[in-house]
């Protein structure tokens, strides 16, 4: 028999005064309210209940035993309601993994509306380009760029993050400016170690592919870090147009091959289970859903 069940009819009927009046609230027969009880005194080997057809009262080890059950009952069901409500309602903290360059304005900007929105959320927030273990790790979430997303997760595509070439203005002072895809192989390049991008292919306004090669100088796991080196002129490279929105903007960086189309990767939201998903982790996903559909002014080219 299910003892947790049995635990609760042995509650009621103490509470009730009755097996009758127990079971009719239960909406089982008194016979099985009393198998019930009878479960629970072959589990615990002892006497729980006098009774006969007129009254009942607890022995000495029944008296006990209904104080812890009836305690632990409590904690279980205040349990599940708690987390019943954070079913609903987002609340708690929200424990998500991301890319190092997510640490940019205008995800940032996001971050803090969200908290204006459901401020009873707790953002915990784990900046890696290493791919995390949501369930060995108790990660709610995960944010992830790559058009490969892992089977073994339940994915939500989000929106294409566009990854641009750009150069810094005295790099291209000193070094001159790349007219054609070709002339690239020309200049000294600052990429990521931990995706192969030396052989790019990138299409212009008429659709034509075009391939080249970039001879990397400077390897780094750090998007933020390739992006400094950019701007201090050591050579040219790639960076996601969000983390180089304000630096185009105001000429720090300059953007080459404007009317071609470059590195577009796929962002996706990426969780463990899709049935028990909770208020949280729902509201934080429709909140991005929100705000990737809105697009931006392109940047100035040079």
């Amino acid at each position: 028999m299910d003892t947790l069940f049995s635990l609760k009819v042995f509650r009621q009927v103490i509470q009730s005064g009755s097996f009758t009046r127990a079971a009719d609230q239960l909406n089982i027969s008194t016979a099985m309210a009393s198998k019930h009880v009878n479960h629970l005194e072959k589990t615990v080997q002892a006497k729980l209940l006098h009774r006969n057809s007129r009254n009942l009262h607890l022995t000495e080890a029944g008296e006990e035993y209904y104080q812890q059950s009836a305690y632990a009952l409590d904690m279980l069901e205040a349990a599940a309601r708690k987390a019943a409500s954070g079913n609903n309602k987002p609340q708690g903290t929200l424990k998500i993994t991301m890319p190092q360059w997510f640490a940019n304005k205008r995800f940032s900007n996001w971050l803090e509306e969200y908290r204006q929105r459901y401020p009873q959320v707790t953002l915990n927030l784990d900046l890696s380009n290493h791919h995390i273990d949501l369930i060995a790790e108790g990660f709610d979430l995960a944010l992830r760029v790559s058009n490969t997303p892992n089977p073994s997760l339940i994915v939500k595509p989000l929106t294409d993050i566009e990854f641009i070439m750009v150069a810094s203005p005295d790099y291209l002072r000193h070094h001159g400016v790349p007219q054609t895809p070709e002339e690239i192989k020309n200049h000294p390049a600052i990429l990521p170690s931990y995706v192969d991008v030396s052989n790019v292919q990138i299409k212009d306004k008429d659709g034509n592919t075009h391939d080249f090669s970039l001879d990397p100088v400077v390897l780094s796991s750090s998007t933020l870090m390739t992006g400094s080196l950019i701007r201090s002129g050591v050579g040219i490279g790639y960076q996601p147009l969000w983390c180089v929105e304000d630096d185009l903007n105001s000429g720090k960086l300059v953007r080459l091959f404007p009317d071609y189309q470059a590195r577009n990767i796929r962002l996706y939201a990426a969780y463990v289970d899709r049935t028990f998903l909770s208020a949280k982790v729902r509201s934080f996903i429709d909140f991005l859903e929100e705000k990737t559909t809105s697009t931006s002014k392109p940047p100035k080219a040079f």
